[in-house]
């Protein structure tokens, strides 16, 4: 989603400057050209060589005397697709607010048409002083996307509201405002993660699944303007805008699946689902001296025929196929028999795919369409596969709704 964009990355003296080193190269890993300044504050906390070297250019500092330009500020503004400022101290949203141009930066902001994200970070008692405030609701009122900070342990050991925001949830930020909003007003839920079975009060039948493909898919959704339920398994980093459910056993994962799909247009099931579980679970640990216990497993519910029994006109259901062999058949007969829209299937037994892995490599599909392949990719881009197929297969449905209203 930021591939080949031009990001100005603006560091400012707080002591969160830091985390703009994270930050930079969550962005650089993304694809993104950044374009670093810095402060003269920012130089007290973080050496400009750092962030040169995780940046795609030098730093940059000066206003005068530049060697590139005569006029740096207008050529970083122009140039940019994007202007993020993080963190942002009260000095720079007051100069910002108020227009006043002192060096590279603040230049800069005032010299682009590009989207600004700033990211504030402080003291709790600054960042709640009125004149903080009205700073910040005025650059919202003229367009100025505003990551807040999160509460936490701040500099000083003292604890409150103030400190930069995650550089995870930063990124998502730009994301959001960078992307496609083409899932504007569209509701998504997604299930992530393998459910664990209680065998006794200790131990459980479970999976492999990480749960990362459907956190993925999750944050991909909400980046592109969806209103996302993730139904979890797992404790990941949960995307920023998305809400959590979470649960343990098929049983609970059907009960939050069913209630979510009754309100949500979106239904992506992609968690691994244990097929059994044991009929009687013991209250206590089962002990070693005892002997080997005898267990007798039984079918658990299938959430996603289930769904797919339950399917609205209009609504799209998305499934999961984590295969060793026998791949298509066994996609294609899930695909049909449990009334899907679209499954994404993947052989867990390659090499570098599907459980654990960072990466994944999958066939997309349809009743309606030749089989589509996407090779070995981050699971970011497979799930920016799904939802661009998502999206079709609902343009689709609008069209065939236009064309018989009945």
């Amino acid at each position: 989603m930021l591939e080949g964009k031009r990001i100005v990355l603006g560091v400012t003296g707080g002591i969160a400057a830091y985390k703009a080193i994270e930050l930079c190269r969550r962005l650089v890993d993304a694809g993104a050209h950044v374009v670093p300044i810095m402060t003269a504050g920012a130089e007290h906390f973080i050496g400009r060589t750092t962030l040169s070297a995780l940046a795609s250019e030098p730093v940059q500092t000066e206003l005068w005397d530049n060697p590139t330009t005569p006029i740096p500020h207008t050529h970083i503004g122009q140039g940019a697709d994007l202007v993020l400022v993080a963190p942002a101290t009260a000095r720079l949203l007051a100069a910002y607010r108020i227009g006043l141009s002192t060096d590279l930066l603040t230049n800069t902001l005032l010299a682009t048409r590009a989207p600004v994200i700033v990211c504030p970070a402080m003291h709790t008692e600054m960042w709640e002083h009125p004149s903080v405030v009205e700073n910040v609701a005025v650059l919202r009122s003229r367009g100025v996307h505003v990551v807040e900070p999160e509460s936490g342990r701040l500099a000083g050991g003292d604890v409150g509201a103030g400190r930069l925001a995650d550089p995870a949830s930063i990124v998502a930020a730009v994301e959001r405002v960078l992307g496609p909003r083409d899932l504007e007003g569209t509701s998504v839920v997604v299930s992530a993660g393998g459910t664990r079975e209680p065998i006794d009060a200790v131990r459980v039948i479970a999976n492999r699944s990480s749960g990362k493909q459907g956190y993925a898919v999750a944050a991909e959704a909400a980046a592109r303007g969806a209103r996302v339920t993730l139904v979890s398994t797992v404790s990941l980093p949960v995307p920023a805008g998305v809400e959590i459910v979470a649960v343990e056993t098929a049983e609970q994962m059907e009960r939050a699946m069913v209630t979510a799909a009754a309100d949500h247009e979106v239904v992506v099931m992609s968690a691994a689902v244990a097929d059994f579980r044991p009929k009687a679970a013991a209250d206590g640990k089962l002990k070693k001296r005892d002997g080997t216990p005898e267990i007798i497993l039984e079918p658990t519910p299938d959430i996603l025929a289930g769904l797919g029994a339950r399917k609205r006109v209009g609504q799209i259901l998305v499934g999961f196929a984590a295969e060793t062999d026998d791949l298509l058949s066994n996609a294609t007969e899930k695909l049909r028999s449990k009334h899907l829209d679209l499954i994404v299937a993947n052989d867990v037994s390659a090499p570098r795919v599907g459980f654990a892995h960072d990466t994944n490599a999958v066939t997309l599909l349809r009743p309606d369409a030749e089989p589509v392949e996407i090779d070995l990719a981050s699971k970011r881009d497979v799930a920016r596969a799904v939802i661009d197929t998502i999206i079709d297969i609902s343009v689709s449905i609008r069209s065939r709704h236009r064309q018989d209203p009945s």
